[in-house]
């Protein structure tokens, strides 16, 4: 059990929080500082396991009493074994990892259920400040050009379609736009995307 509940809980994690399993196994790849982990303790009774690379997030995490690995997800989860967990999350991170299709099948490889999560480059905004000459900055990508980590961008589509084609079975997607779910045109709308998915374990290997 967590030491603390956080104050504070973002409304996409709180819609993670809906999909995940009362006393399952979750896996949450970049945790942070744990603010995901430490609500699904205390509500959930999840039996939780969180990887970061940042030594101030790793401390927090041990602070709120999240076990916690440190590491750089690009070096894979080769320490984890085949469906090892219930469900694997992967929050507003897929955009800044190198090789994406290997993470989500990795991803695939150690729990039945995945959740992603990542900024919606199809966003109106952004196609306007491109058509301006320029590359787009906002809420959800607040980096210039030259300093971004975000390397892979996606609108919805695109996730889906590799999804398709990974074997993942799409059971449920939200969407936001800053801390508000939306619904009506959320390619267009969106800032955020939020997608529950089942893996096929011969389609993900």
């Amino acid at each position: 059990m967590s030491k603390t509940e956080p104050k504070s809980v973002r409304a996409d994690l709180l819609r993670i929080a809906d999909w995940i399993r009362d006393d399952s196994r979750v896996l949450d790849l970049g945790c942070g500082d744990g603010v995901l982990l430490t609500h699904l303790q205390n509500r959930r009774g999840v039996t939780a396991v969180g990887v970061e690379k940042e030594d101030a997030q790793v401390i927090a995490c041990v602070n709120k009493g999240v076990r916690v690995i440190q590491q750089n997800l690009e070096e894979g989860l080769a320490m984890f074994d085949d469906q090892q967990f219930d469900t694997v999350v992967l929050s507003q991170t897929l955009q800044a990892v190198i090789n994406t299709e290997h993470i989500l099948k990795e991803m695939g490889r150690v729990a039945r259920y995945g959740v992603v999560s990542f900024p919606n480059f199809g966003h109106w905004t952004h196609g306007l400040s491109i058509l301006r000459g320029r590359m787009p900055v906002t809420g959800q990508m607040p980096y210039e050009w030259y300093n971004t980590p975000n390397i892979h961008l996606c609108t919805l589509k695109d996730f889906e379609d590799l999804a398709r084609r990974l074997g993942f079975r799409i059971l449920e997607r939200a969407t936001f736009r800053e801390e508000s779910e939306i619904s009506l045109m959320p390619s267009l709308r969106s800032t955020l995307a939020v997608y529950h998915f089942e893996t096929d374990r011969n389609g993900a290997a």
